[in-house]
């Protein structure tokens, strides 16, 4: 038999092929009837913003290096000229699927219950009466119309803007056409909600905008218009290691990011190409890089429909997260972690324990000191204020993320809010992102002990995003893991190295060097003939390095499931390579955040949880911690409860194939059932069991195989 090499690009699939056909599975979720009809015109608007992000940085960042000149193959063996090929084609298809997605589904269903999405020919007269005051009070006023001459430069668009491109005919010189740009108002909805009786009825303020031209150019014939709108590249490019103040150079960056090159314009469908030539040729774009639609430009608008519309009917059922009760043995939440670590599985479990932790940590008297990671978090955060407040009393030190992507400028008002309050507001670390999720609190119990107290989670610190975002959260006063933490926020702060942190995995000093080492230890035991599996849920899958590590697991015959939500490079199902890895992604009414990485290591199972995923940029270039489930009830919690439900979903799960493409988990192989989805014809939705579990309901449908583990378990052993 041929020597196989692992360095073969057909191993590996394009990381952004990958991602789009993640941003595919997403779509699917507003075709699926099986989703109430708002949250399926949800997740086309999420469709649409993930794309102007893909746009925004990955291909903006493609672009840039075709233009210096680099063009080298990555492990898929694709340089960027193919890769550029293959996305354009890919990208566009994508696009003719939303807006049919839009027009022949969602639109007509919408309006049969009653939610109409109007055109300036289908308003009634009171409606027409409504628009023309709106115009005259709310929109003329704000409205800048340019003609484009040698005395009025094209207008600076900026990034993401909706504007309205015209050609125009002076009357008096009618052989002359000229260039019109009005940038529609950003202080106004986007869709306006028109009076009506028994609908819910809605205009696109481009469609007022469009009407009223004539008032804004008197003395022109309007020839045509059409609405655009032009997406840049927002990658910002800093220089840490010659900047002199971070904060400020992420500061200047920002502003650059809204003038960034132009890599997209969608524009209408019909629109005159004479317009479209011209627009082209302003932003310097190739025909690739136009993308004309049958509908709205700027779908993610479509959001707007789904917040201002009242239909519970319409929309997922509401629930009630399970709340942290206490054990009746304790008083208070430092009390109960004396005694057990706690772990929480959000948003099933309420996030309100996360917050109460660091709110009840600046109130309390005997905590002497709180030291704090952010990444993001939301404009209304309970947790910076909480800072803000014990820095008057306490030591508080905060280490603030300035470069999480697209979160920079709030981040920068955050950290000066915390300096002015004598916060110890730190940056990380040149070159690295810190991107760690800990909360470390050091206090003098009742009994004279001083302790210290941990959070380490797999998401943000973000309330708001806590609700659609699974994660998990795991509270512990366990002395070695908070020493290692403690160790932690001295590497973030002053560049501190230990020579261990156990027992924690740290990135960028260890974490990849010890996964593949946990990896390659399950191929030991596999050929043994030792228990050997690892089941590793996550965001993305992209790191060569442990790809090959799994390879080699399964070429020794451990078994391995992997539960990759979006990012994959790992080609699973190929013999003699990955005849014993299964991949399968999990797109449903929460986003899927967490990171589990079990290990069955011959028996003696093994289970971290922290914010990595195994890509090369959470690997080796930001500050990432997993931690191990010391304690055999979160264990079991986590294997059982958690992992076994995801591998269990054939409802929001799709199977990741050979060549590529994914499948419904119960979708059907060259003819055959797929073998590796459950058995059984009836539905199991992961999502959904862990809400009726939460709810302290019975579960309609309950795997054996599942519920023989499941206790609802949130805290461990007493000590």
């Amino acid at each position: 038999m041929a020597r196989i090499s692992l360095d073969s690009p057909q191993y590996y699939f394009n990381r952004d092929i990958s991602w789009l056909a993640f941003n595919r599975r997403v779509l699917e979720e507003a075709e699926d009837e099986g989703n109430p009809l708002l949250e399926r015109l949800k997740f086309l608007s999420i469709s649409a913003s993930n794309l102007d992000e893909f746009f925004e940085v990955r291909v903006a960042a493609m672009m840039q290096q075709i233009e210096d000149g680099y063009n080298e193959s990555g492990p898929d063996g694709l340089t960027l000229a193919e890769k550029r090929e293959i996305l354009a084609k890919l990208t566009h298809e994508f696009v003719d699927e939303q807006y049919d997605c839009w027009n022949a589904r969602l639109r007509p269903a919408l309006a049969q219950n009653g939610i109409r999405v109007l055109g300036l020919h289908e308003l009634e007269p009171e409606a027409q009466r409504f628009v023309d005051q709106y115009c005259e009070r709310e929109l003329d006023p704000l409205l800048t119309p340019v003609t484009v001459d040698p005395a009025h430069p094209f207008p600076r668009v900026i990034n993401k803007a909706l504007c309205l491109g015209f050609l125009l005919r002076r009357r008096r010189r009618s052989a002359l056409t000229y260039t019109g740009v009005v940038a529609v108002p950003r202080a106004l909805p986007r869709l306006v909600p028109l009076p009506s009786e028994g609908t819910a009825d809605f205009i696109f303020l481009a469609d007022l905008v469009a009407q009223h031209a004539v008032r804004m150019y008197h003395g022109y014939d309007i020839v045509s218009s059409a609405p655009f709108r032009v997406t840049r590249n927002s990658n910002l490019y800093l220089q840490e290691e010659e900047a002199r103040s971070l904060l400020e150079s992420v500061r200047a960056e920002l502003h650059n990011r809204r003038k960034g090159d132009a890599v997209r314009m969608e524009i209408e469908a019909d629109a005159d190409p004479e317009i479209i030539d011209r627009l082209s040729t302003v932003f310097e774009l190739d025909p690739w890089q136009v993308f004309p639609v049958n509908g709205p430009v700027n779908l993610s608008r479509l959001f707007n429909i789904y917040e201002q519309v009242q239909r519970p009917d319409l929309k997922y059922r509401t629930y009630a997260p399970r709340e942290l009760r206490l054990t009746s043995k304790s008083k208070d939440l430092f009390e109960e972690l004396r005694r057990h670590d706690i772990l929480l599985h959000h948003p099933y479990d309420s996030y309100d324990a996360v917050v109460s932790f660091i709110e009840s940590a600046a109130e309390d008297d005997r905590v002497l000191s709180i030291k704090q990671t952010l990444y993001r978090t939301s404009e209304h955060s309970l947790i910076v204020p909480s800072l803000i407040d014990a820095a008057s009393r306490k030591e508080v030190t905060a280490v603030i993320e300035l470069k999480a992507r697209f979160d920079e400028a709030s981040n920068i008002r955050w950290a000066r809010d915390l300096e002015d309050a004598g916060v110890q507001v730190f940056h990380g670390l040149v070159g690295l992102k810190t991107h760690c999720k800990l909360s470390l609190l050091v206090r003098r119990d009742p009994d004279g002990v001083t302790r210290s107290y941990a959070h380490i989670g797999t998401g943000n610190y973000n309330a708001s995003t806590a609700r659609i975002y699974t994660d998990l959260s795991l509270f512990t006063a366990n002395p070695e893991v908070t020493r290692a933490v403690h160790d932690v926020f001295s590497f973030l702060t002053a560049y501190a190295e230990n020579p261990s942190y156990e027992p924690l995995l740290v990135a960028p000093l260890d974490l990849a060097e010890k996964i593949i080492a946990l990896i390659d230890r399950e191929a030991d035991y596999a050929r043994q003939g030792l228990r050997a599996r690892i089941v590793a849920k996550m965001n993305a899958l992209l790191d060569k390095n442990v790809v090959q590590a799994l390879y080699r697991a399964s070429q020794a015959g451990v078994e391995i499931d992997l539960i990759v939500r979006g990012i994959c490079a790992l080609r699973p199902g190929v013999r003699g390579v990955s005849d014993h890895i299964r991949v399968r992604s999990i797109v449903g009414r929460f986003l899927e955040h967490s990171r589990i990485y079990y290990f069955a290591n011959g028996g003696d199972e093994q289970i971290y949880i922290g914010s990595a995923d195994w890509m090369a940029r959470n690997l080796y270039e930001r500050v990432e911690v997993l931690v191990p489930l010391q304690d055999e009830l979160l264990r079991e919690r986590a294997h059982h409860e958690i992992l076994d439900a995801y591998l269990a979903d054939n409802r929001k799960a799709r199977i990741l194939l050979p060549d590529g493409n994914y499948i419904r988990a119960w979708q059907p192989v060259r003819g055959k059932r797929n073998r590796k989805a459950p058995v059984g014809t009836a539905a199991f939705n992961a999502q959904e069991f862990l809400i009726q579990l939460a709810e302290g309901k019975q579960p309609a449908l309950s795997p054996a195989n599942l519920l023989s583990g499941t206790r609802k378990i949130l805290v461990g052993k007493e000590r």
